[in-house]
């Protein structure tokens, strides 16, 4: 018995993880030959999971698409599109909460909140009408700045792990978890 029917896209994180649900709002309004989108944690248990979930029935007859962030495993290119690495695609951008980062996405919605806000006293949303696109964008360029010299140290610590000798002893962060930054992001501190 199968397991499901169709095409397969495996991505990172949970069925409440930001990967899955924008994943599946992709293809929701397909007709036909909708992918079915299984979430399966970490980045680095993939091909376990993958091999489990087919397991019932051998190997699946099709190559399954293996959908993640990029991370530090492949450098961004020029070409906006997905990043093919042996047979995952890898997102363009580092990761998928860094397709939110748009300046007209983030007015759009603070200014819908505020207008539900006005129709709705009752609304929690207390952050006031959008302070404009010229506004959001310079905050998001500002923030980038401020992370240019943590993100050239790990990016330098990323092309290191490309040698299998340093793999086991590198990480391209030092601050304990994921998301999490040192406490100053100067060059001489990262």
């Amino acid at each position: 018995m199968s397991v499901v029917s169709g095409k397969i896209i495996f991505c990172e994180g949970k069925k409440t993880s930001l990967d899955f649900r924008l994943l599946n709002r992709v293809v929701e309004n397909l007709l036909t030959n909708k992918p079915t989108i299984v979430p399966s944690g970490s980045k680095f248990t993939f091909s376990v999971f993958v091999q489990g979930y087919f397991s019932r029935e051998g190997e699946p007859n099709q190559q399954p698409i293996i959908f993640r962030d990029r991370d530090f495993d492949a450098k961004p290119t020029t070409n906006i599109g997905l990043i093919e690495l042996n047979s995952m695609l890898l997102t363009h951008r580092a990761c998928v909460e860094n397709y939110l980062f748009n300046a007209d996405l983030i007015h759009n919605y603070w200014h819908t909140k505020y207008i539900e806000k006005q129709e709705n006293p009752t609304s929690k949303w207390g952050h006031g009408d959008s302070p404009g696109v010229e506004a959001i964008s310079g905050w998001i360029e500002e923030a980038a700045r401020s992370l240019q010299d943590y993100q050239t140290v790990r990016w330098a610590l990323a092309d290191l792990l490309q040698s299998s000798a340093s793999r086991h002893q590198l990480k391209t962060t030092w601050t304990g978890g994921s998301g999490k930054l040192p406490f100053s992001l100067t060059l001489h501190d990262c």
